[in-house]
């Protein structure tokens, strides 16, 4: 059964596509165009089992280096204070 509603700030879901990011090591991962439900209130994305499945064949080449990525220019900060 598919939510209507998201659980945390009860906005309403819909059909979308969004990105997922992660962190191997030292590198960024952006998967992009991933289907999704999004919160209209908050952005959370909520992934059907099988994109998970795919999201997570994605991450395992990512950790064994089997993934070939083109680059993307990006900074990173700390929040302090």
């Amino acid at each position: 059964m598919t939510p209507e509603r998201d659980t945390f700030c009860k906005g309403t879901l819909r059909e979308g596509k969004t990105e997922f990011i992660a962190r191997v090591g030292d590198e960024i991962i952006v998967v992009r165009d991933v289907p999704a439900l999004i919160c209209d209130r908050c952005g959370e994305a909520y992934y059907s089992a099988e994109v998970s499945r795919k999201i997570d064949a994605v991450m395992a080449d990512a950790h064994s280096g089997r993934l070939c990525c083109r680059p993307l220019a990006a900074g990173e900060v700390e929040l302090t204070g």
